[in-house]
């Protein structure tokens, strides 16, 4: 699976359901072994609990520059567990049933027990780019 923008998430921000600049956004380690990316998952609960590897964070400092979205570099501490093969991006609204999923971003880490940071591309794209 490549990375890529959840469908309803789309959807949500055409009609203003997300705000990325003024909503709380978040993210969070993936095992792909215990989740796989589907169209039709809209929601964070659609993330079994067991796929999640280390505390979400909040991205922070977010811009939006020509349809280009970007926040600062974020750092998972201490995380241990299996190796993660992406992250996922959500509105959170404290209710996982309804914390829309925005984005799956691939990428492996092997985890040793020590901080992870995730450096967002520096390139044209950042996190995403519409």
């Amino acid at each position: 699976m490549a990375s890529a923008l959840y469908p309803k998430f789309k959807e949500a921000l055409l009609s203003g359901g997300i705000n990325m600049a003024s909503d709380t956004i978040k993210c969070i380690l993936i095992d792909a072994a215990d989740y796989t990316y589907s169209v039709s998952h809209q929601y964070l609960s659609d993330v079994a609990s067991a796929a999640r590897v280390g505390t979400a964070q909040t991205l922070t400092n977010k811009s939006i520059t020509n349809g280009v979205f970007d926040a600062d570099d974020v750092t998972f501490t201490s995380v241990t567990g299996d190796p993660t093969e992406a992250l996922i991006i959500w509105k959170d609204t404290d209710v996982e049933s309804t914390s829309p999923l925005i984005a799956y971003i691939e990428g492996s880490i092997i985890l040793n027990g020590g901080d992870i940071t995730v450096q967002w591309d520096s390139g044209a794209s950042k996190i995403f780019a519409l």
